[in-house]
């Protein structure tokens, strides 16, 4: 049996799953985690289909998915495989189905590998709600096997491989109607086909649960190996993604947090990321996500959990609740996590340099206006500001540098672990940095002192190689002892791109706020400026400066992770053969007139298929509906059918305005 979802919480192993031949390759089983894209040309247009596959195998995909909405474009395939096969490329290919069961039928007799979505195979999603049975949901299952076994029997036959993709927001009526929108539906919508080809002895199997919201995505995996592991004693590969998880950065963060966090448990066998951009550059962006394990298991020890501790975790893996803690100042409990700005190596700090982290000066009014996203903490270190300071800012500075500092209400000393366990301490708020890859005895004398003392907040970070696993191991040992000061994540970067720094904070920080750790994030790194870097196939445009790009991380990561909502939100898909019209461009359109609305979350889908299914967690959708037409949406309502792309933006626009959501820009 796994300890909960994975071979082990603190020490790390891939997790065993069955080995699937794909083509030329071998999945699953401790073979190397493979990387994959899908093709956003045309699937009848074959020599721009096999030109795009090019790209993306020369750029590293070892799998190319390419979209079969119908039986001409399943045919099709068999063009595109001849041509890619006549060039030299033996890349396995994989035939993305939707709706339609022949299409699957004839493209599995080509190519190496299908993708079938539980969710519209074969049910139907029409938002209805219906009350089944026992027999009559039973009588469903039996309609299913009926249409599902022949393609799982042409496969045998064929040798071909299948993924059961679920996704989050294209679940049927059926399972919406028994297991509601939740993670353990989508299990159970890929159990029922996987329970089928088991039953005709067909296991080359790969799975998926994907969604746009990388908390239900990580809780979905997580569930469904276990529900695996219950009922067959045995686990299938696993594909990872985070589905219509946008552009740039966002797109990456959001990525990075959801298949990182799996990863970093050994879970997954193969990743996308789907990002709103040319799928050549997605592929960087999955090497850098999955290089970060090549070496992972040489990492230092981490204290074991003993089996009691694995059996009675005082957090749950599989839903979300926020670790319980104390209040100090405006960090714990209720509050949303904190962001704190590293001003450590600042030779000077000025009024202008404060606005890198959302505060802006005005010299004229002697007032000072604050953004959305402004950090609530500075690091100074050994410096006192010689300003005043904007009333949302507090100040965190060396113990030494605090002791002389006139306002102790703006300032809040920081200790390292022996510092702070030889102090005297007054009863003021004051943070603690600690290593937990420390000796851990050490950090048990550090947990009684920090449990006497209420204005105490713990600032954790590691040194360890497997650094989020490490962090979540001493969060569980707080937890077990009932120590209830508020906790600080700290990330600390060396890498020298901005795409590895986005994978690496994400990852480390996000997973562990995905688990409800985490009253506020502090990042660090050693780039002095990250001004128009490039990042893979876009411009980072938007900073002019390391603080800057540092605080938009932070915020960001609090985004995806739903703990601090601070802008507005996109559920972006990644494009496909099925899309109806640029998506790049109609992206980046709507996001310029809408980003300034905090909090509201719009969905821009290429097509119907993953529309009103995958944009179920928006409050507003921009789906296409045919060529040159687009479908807004209002939730899961369709409000406006077939409107002219041209005006389509404008649309969305009044529609915000018509609900109360648009507010004119600043």
């Amino acid at each position: 049996m796994l300890q909960y979802y994975c071979s082990s919480l603190t020490d790390y192993k891939r997790l065993k799953t069955r080995e699937v031949k794909v083509g030329n390759l071998l999945l699953g089983n401790g073979n190397p985690v493979l990387i994959q894209t899908m093709t956003t040309t045309d699937t009848m247009d074959t020599e721009a289909t096999v030109a795009q596959c090019i790209r993306c195998i020369e750029a590293g995909a070892q799998l190319v998915r390419i979209t079969a909405p119908s039986k001409k474009e399943a045919e099709n395939l068999q063009n595109i495989k001849d041509r890619l096969r006549a060039l030299g490329y033996d890349t396995p290919l994989v035939a993305d189905i939707h709706f339609t069961p022949n299409a699957a039928e004839i493209a599995a007799r080509i190519i190496e590998k299908v993708r079938v979505n539980p969710g519209n195979y074969i049910d139907k999603k029409k938002f209805d709600i219906i009350e089944y049975t026992d027999v009559e949901y039973s009588e469903e299952i039996e309609r299913i096997r009926e249409r599902f076994t022949p393609l799982v029997r042409i496969c045998k036959e064929h040798g071909t491989a299948m993924r059961i993709g679920t996704n989050h927001g294209s679940l049927s009526d059926r399972i919406m109607s028994r297991y509601g929108d939740t993670p353990i539906g989508m299990v159970e919508s890929a159990m029922e086909f996987l329970r089928i080809a088991r039953s005709e002895d067909y296991h080359q199997i790969i799975l998926s649960m994907k969604s746009s919201n990388p908390q239900v995505m990580v809780q979905a995996y997580r569930l469904l190996v276990q529900k695996m592991d219950e009922e067959f004693g045995e686990c299938y590969p696993l594909h990872l993604g985070v589905t219509e998880a946008g552009d740039g950065e966002d797109g990456r963060i959001k990525s990075a947090i959801g298949i990182g966090t799996l990863l970093e448990d050994g879970i997954g066998d193969t990743i996308r990321v789907s990002l709103t951009e040319d799928p050549e550059f997605e592929i960087p962006v999955c090497k850098d996500i999955v290089n970060r394990y090549t070496n992972r298991s040489a990492h230092t020890p981490i204290q074991p959990l003993s089996a009691d501790e694995t059996a009675k975790l005082p957090y749950s893996p599989f839903s979300y609740s926020r670790r319980d803690d104390v209040v100090v100042n405006n960090i714990g409990n209720h509050h949303v996590p904190v962001v704190i700005a590293d001003y450590m190596d600042a030779e000077t700090i000025h009024h202008d340099d404060l606005q890198a982290i959302g505060y802006k000066y005005d010299e004229a009014t002697d007032k000072w206006n604050i953004g959305d996203a402004a950090a609530d903490y500075i690091y100074t270190g050994d410096k006192v500001l010689d300003f005043a300071l904007p009333g949302t800012l507090q100040v965190i500075c060396n113990y030494s540098t605090w002791l002389s500092a006139n306002d102790k209400t703006k300032y809040h000393p920081l200790f390292k672990t022996e510092e702070y366990l030889q102090a005297t301490l007054s009863d003021t708020q004051h943070f603690v940095l600690t290593d937990v890859n420390a000796n851990w005895s050490t950090l048990m004398n550090l947990l009684t002192k920090l449990k006497a003392n209420a204005k105490a907040v713990i600032v954790i970070e590691s040194g360890n190689a497997h650094t989020m696993p490490s962090m979540r191991r001493f969060l569980i040992e707080i937890m077990q002892q009932a120590v209830q000061c508020p906790v600080i994540l700290y990330g600390e970067n060396k890498n020298k791109t901005v795409d590895e720094q986005l994978i690496e904070f994400a990852t480390n920080t996000g997973g562990l706020l995905l688990d409800g750790f985490g009253d506020g994030i502090w990042l660090r790194n050693h780039m002095q400026q990250v001004q128009n870097i490039k990042m893979t196939g876009r411009t980072y445009l938007e900073v002019n400066n390391n603080h800057q790009f540092l605080n938009n991380t932070s915020f960001s990561i609090l985004q995806a992770t739903r703990t601090r909502i601070s802008k507005t939100e996109y559920i972006s898909c990644p494009s496909c053969g099925r899309t109806l019209f640029d998506l790049q461009e109609t992206t980046s359109k709507i996001r310029n007139a809408t980003n300034h609305l905090k909090g509201v979350k719009i969905a821009i889908m290429g097509c119907i298929v993953n529309g009103p299914g995958e944009m179920a967690d928006a409050d507003f959708g921009y789906v296409g509906s045919g060529p040159g037409k687009i479908t807004l949406y209002k939730g899961k309502e369709v409000v406006k059918r077939n409107v002219p792309s041209e005006i389509a933006v404008n649309e969305l626009i009044e529609l915000l305005k018509e609900n109360e959501a648009w507010v004119e820009p600043a």
